[in-house]
């Protein structure tokens, strides 16, 4: 009986490895962050919450007002944050390279910076100094 060669199995189990860990690293958004106009569209967009993490990455349950919540960004630089608890409204700045957004209600004297961990077309993943993670999928 003469052996049969090795090599083609190996290579193709390794071929097959690569595969999987490439579909699985381009499947996930999280990390990518595209242009600031991701943030508004053409002219604005709506957000509305996906999920919340609290500082400690676990699950917060949303109401069924904070699902109703809505958060609009304009390409003139405000947004609009709509709720049953009233509206907020006010200016913000995205700092891409730094992968920032800084908030500022108006009226106010002092802002609110998030991190953007995640922002294309269709997701906006923002996060507090805290630690704290807001997912929001585009309306």
């Amino acid at each position: 009986m003469k052996p049969q060669p090795t090599f083609p199995l190996r290579y193709l189990a390794s071929l097959l490895l690569l595969l999987s860990l490439f579909a699985t690293a381009c499947g996930s958004d999280k990390g990518k962050v595209e242009g600031v106009n991701m943030l508004y569209g053409t002219d604005s967009k709506v957000w509305k919450t996906a999920k919340e993490t609290d500082a400690t990455g676990d699950k917060v349950k949303q109401t069924d007002a904070q699902k109703q919540e809505e958060l609009r960004i304009f390409a003139n630089g405000t947004y609009n944050m709509t709720g049953a608890a009233g509206a907020v409204s006010g200016k913000y700045t995205f700092d891409q390279a730094g992968k920032t957004v800084t908030m500022t209600p108006d009226g106010a004297t002092t802002s609110n910076t998030f991190t953007v961990e995640t922002l294309t077309d269709d997701k906006l993943t923002l996060k507090s100094s805290d630690g704290a993670a807001l997912m929001l999928e585009a309306e």
